[in-house]
């Protein structure tokens, strides 16, 4: 399994990088998890946007999902239209990107697949494993499995037991991360900390930690060290575009 990072910016882009969107890649199948806001380009870069053979969506915020409306106009307005292309999110999470363009204009570009976090699917070669974790919306963790390897990712999220559950002796958990000590009091039920993702990934025995979704203009180097705090013996990295992992 290969995970390559599209951006892992919270809340709106940088000029530096996108907000959340991650290709997992694994025998030939190309699975692109939460294509947030200027994730389309970075994508680009990687493989065309007919190459894509599903798309899955942890929640509705547009920093997760907004560029399934440019990536599902690259295919439906090619020459050559692809297949319809299988998306899988939380009910009603798509729903204002598909609304934003005339009806019918996209209609045949794409499949979508409603699930209810705690759901288990399979897409392509990755078995999916998902749960419930407090966010603003409804907000699905995702497990990914292959017989090698296992891909953990928390979506957004506040503090949860059912985190370290998901990433039980995951090869990589990726973790929201979008403060590095202390979240806002109006936010901590629904976000989370470098610290405690650090403590998440211990108790978990994930074999790895990658911090993604900080909060723009928070320092990579302080997040960091706040997960190694609670984290001394795992591997620690933080999200930065272009950035590959291989798992297994």
């Amino acid at each position: 399994m290969r995970l390559t990072v599209l951006g892992g910016c919270g809340a709106w882009p940088t000029a530096d990088q996108a907000c959340s969107g991650y290709l997992v890649e694994h025998d030939g199948f190309r699975l692109l998890v939460d294509p947030g806001y200027a994730t389309l380009p970075r994508l680009l870069r990687h493989a065309p946007a007919g190459a894509v053979d599903a798309v899955l969506v942890s929640h509705g915020h547009p920093d997760h999902c907004a560029d399934l409306n440019p990536l599902l106009r690259a295919r439906a307005l090619d020459d050559d239209p692809p297949p319809a292309l299988a998306v899988y999110a939380p009910p009603g999470a798509t729903d204002a990107v598909l609304a934003l363009d005339k009806p019918g204009m996209l209609a045949q570009a794409y499949a979508l697949h409603a699930f209810e976090p705690g759901a288990r699917f399979d897409i392509g070669p990755f078995a999916a494993e998902t749960t419930p974790l407090p966010h603003h919306v409804p907000n699905a963790g995702i497990r990914l499995a292959t017989p090698g390897a296992v891909l953990a990712y928390t979506g957004d999220t506040g503090p949860s037991p059912g985190i370290p559950r998901l990433a039980r002796g995951a090869d990589l958990l990726l973790s929201e991360a979008t403060y590095a000590h202390e979240v806002p009091a109006a936010d901590a039920p629904y976000l989370l900390t470098a610290r405690l993702a650090g403590r998440y990934a211990r108790e978990a025995g994930a074999a790895r930690l990658l911090l993604t979704h900080l909060w723009p203009g928070t320092d990579p180097a302080a997040a960091h060290e706040a997960a190694a705090a609670e984290a001394p013996e795992q591997p620690i990295g933080v999200t930065a575009p272009g950035l590959v992992v291989d798992l297994g």
